[in-house]
């Protein structure tokens, strides 16, 4: 997998981190940096395991589905995008997550970081190395959870759904170019 392609994989899986972080950012009013670093650094810890245990779970799998994997990558990937994309338009996962508690961060860190898991699933049919991606994956929702926080007061949760919708497009674009890749090889 090429950097730029990792590039585009770790800001795609934390796009909902940060559409949710505007959303907190938003509902707390004035978050301080501390508490933007925090979040940003819950949400990045656990978007950086998820792809991890993901990809353990589709290498378990990996030898009876071979033949298919570039179908699988692709129905996941495809699969992850539409859904990030409905909820963006439908106003799902961007909306406002009240409060300041560490459960409540936690809990939409943990509900944000599944489309990593299924994204970590597909890379495992993939020659991949999957703690770059997830070390780049984690990085990237680091900085853009903690940038979500601090910017939420200032362009609310509308603009945060259409960076949701674009990430899932471009998933949608990745399991796209995985399958003809493959289909035509």
């Amino acid at each position: 997998m090429s950097p730029f392609t990792i590039l585009l994989l770790a800001v795609s899986m934390s796009v909902d981190a940060f559409a949710v972080s505007v959303g907190r950012g938003a509902a707390i009013g004035r978050p301080r940096v501390a508490e933007a670093l925090r979040t940003g650094a819950v949400f990045g810890v656990v978007e950086a395991i998820t792809p991890v245990l993901g990809w353990l779970a589709g290498v378990a799998a990996s030898g009876i589905v071979e033949a298919v994997d570039h179908w699988i990558a692709f129905g996941l990937l495809a699969a992850v995008g539409l859904h990030m994309t409905w909820a963006a338009v439908a106003g799902g996962e961007g909306a406002a997550v009240p409060g300041r508690s560490w459960t409540v961060l936690l809990a939409t860190a943990v509900g944000t970081s599944l489309d990593a898991m299924a994204i970590g699933v597909s890379l495992a049919f993939l020659d991949v190395d999957i703690l770059v991606i997830a070390l780049a994956i984690g990085a990237a929702t680091f900085v853009m959870a903690s940038g979500g926080m601090l910017v939420g007061r200032l362009i609310g949760d509308r603009f945060g759904r259409y960076a949701a919708a674009l990430a899932g497009l471009a998933l949608i674009g990745l399991g796209v170019s995985i399958l003809i890749e493959h289909l035509s090889a």
